[in-house]
């Protein structure tokens, strides 16, 4: 199992990010630049755009994989986010070029779930880690499926991708 990191400094601490993903998981990675949109009066990003940095991985992710949005929905299904983590580690400014690592993340459970790593293009230095969980649920009626759709099982089985 070969990982990498990268190392972030806090007054006297330095802490050590992984921020890739293991040999033989799926994973994606697409460059954002920082909007004007997304900065405060004092040029700094807005926390919450963090989380559509996120979703841009997702978006990528799907597009390479196969596993975007609008395969899910013509397969019946919506995947709501029910749960997202994030911990910010640096600080991002309109202009910053920043990676979006996104990595899915095995389960047996009904449910996808990515690992994220935002890295500032210029330096790899990490600026925020995260996770997001989704599940799924029937189009039509908005059951919550408790078990994984067939469709989502081919995917995995196609992909090496069982936990």
């Amino acid at each position: 199992m070969a990982s990498s990191g990268s190392f972030f400094r806090a007054g006297p601490f330095l802490f050590f990010f992984p921020i890739t993903c293991m040999d033989k998981i799926a994973s994606a990675r697409t460059e954002v630049r920082v909007r004007f949109s997304e900065v405060d009066s004092l040029g700094i990003v807005w926390h919450g755009h963090y989380l559509q940095y996120f979703e841009e991985g997702r978006e990528s992710f799907g597009e390479k994989y196969g596993l975007g949005y609008l395969d899910f929905y013509r397969e019946g299904y919506v995947t709501p986010i029910v749960s997202i983590q994030c911990d910010y580690k640096q600080s991002l400014r309109y202009g910053d070029r920043l990676i979006v690592d996104t990595c899915y993340v095995p389960t047996e459970a009904a449910k996808i779930k990515f690992r994220y790593s935002l890295l500032s293009a210029e330096t790899g230095a990490v600026v925020a880690v995260g996770s997001s969980v989704q599940v799924f649920l029937d189009k039509a009626t908005g059951l919550l499926q408790l078990t994984n759709p067939a469709f989502f099982e081919d995917w995995k089985r196609q992909h090496e991708l069982h936990s």
